[in-house]
């Protein structure tokens, strides 16, 4: 990885750990967005600074495929002393690692487990399929390291709800035909995972499971002003122009709230290429956190 790229990942590492952040999570806006790319200059960073480092990958259906399609995950270079989970299949049978233990979590690619590495290689890595299995294995990693880093999907972040891990946001040409459509889709879910807590002394209507397009039309037209409160951010099963929507007409709280730290940006898609700087500006100024261009190794203005 080149230099440009390891700067960026440690900028995202003292932004973390601003706020004691022990744990990461690289969350995509859509598919080929830069995620893995993202994680890959984190984990870089942290490898430079020598840090003891757990790592895991958590797809929608916690398989090893990315989600939607049949399409591997793209493995990771992993380097020595790396801590890692993958279901007991995928371990590569010539690069050396050590089974650190058997976890009774499984996946539908098999039983899950804790490996070491002890050379440098290409790895696959397959994580359990629900939060509770996510939130098992971010505390087994962090009791065993200094950091943990996890290349997640939107849905299993809940898994930090009221922890101190933190969330980092990749957004990509590949999500929106068009620089403004992106930049929309990254700002909603940005708005959705920094939901506020809520203010137990002000009046509330506490959901049970979670806010659909249809409750959040009801709501908006019965035009309810109390807090909105879910469980967690995730809970709100809205994107686009309806989560917008709702942010702005409801006022949306949550029990246990998200750290959303910093944004990503990848520019280039097969079909289209968006301006890298214009993008990575527009990114920072609609969803108002720091954001990084990990290929051009540049932080907007």
């Amino acid at each position: 990885m080149k230099w440009r790229d390891v700067r960026v990942g440690s900028e995202i590492l003292t932004l973390a750990r601003s706020l004691g952040a022990r744990s990461i999570f690289v969350v995509g806006t859509a598919r080929d967005v830069g995620k893995t790319t993202a994680l890959r200059s984190i984990y870089a960073a942290a490898c430079a600074e020598g840090a003891r480092i757990g790592i895991a990958s958590i797809g929608r259906e916690g398989d090893a495929t990315t989600s939607g399609d049949a399409h591997p995950k793209p493995r990771i270079r992993l380097e020595p002393q790396t801590l890692f989970v993958t279901a007991r299949g995928s371990l590569p049978r010539s690069p050396a690692c050590e089974i650190v233990k058997l976890s009774g979590l499984r996946s539908p690619a098999g039983p899950l487990l804790y490996a070491r590495v002890s050379a440098a290689a290409l790895y696959e890595l397959v994580g359990p399929p629900t939060a509770s299995g996510v939130r098992e294995v971010v505390e087994e990693l962090s009791a065993r390291g200094d950091l943990v880093l996890v290349d997640g999907a939107v849905d299993r972040v809940a898994a930090l709800a009221g922890s101190d891990g933190a969330i980092v946001v990749a957004c990509g040409a590949a999500s929106a035909p068009t620089m403004q459509e992106s930049v929309d889709e990254a700002a909603a879910l940005v708005a959705r995972l920094r939901l506020p807590p809520y203010d137990p002394t002000a009046p509330a209507m506490h959901l049970e499971g979670g806010l659909t397009a249809s409750r959040a039309a009801a709501l908006i037209a019965a035009r309810e002003t109390r807090q909105i409160v879910v469980r967690d951010p995730t809970q709100v099963a809205l994107g686009g122009k309806s989560a917008t929507q709702a942010l702005a007409l409801l006022r949306l709280r949550c029990e246990r709230p998200l750290r959303v730290i910093a944004a990503t940006v990848a520019s280039i898609a097969p079909d289209r290429t968006f301006e890298p700087r214009a993008f990575a500006d527009a990114v920072a100024a609609a969803t108002g956190l720091p954001a990084f261009d990990v290929y051009a190794g540049a932080r907007a203005a």
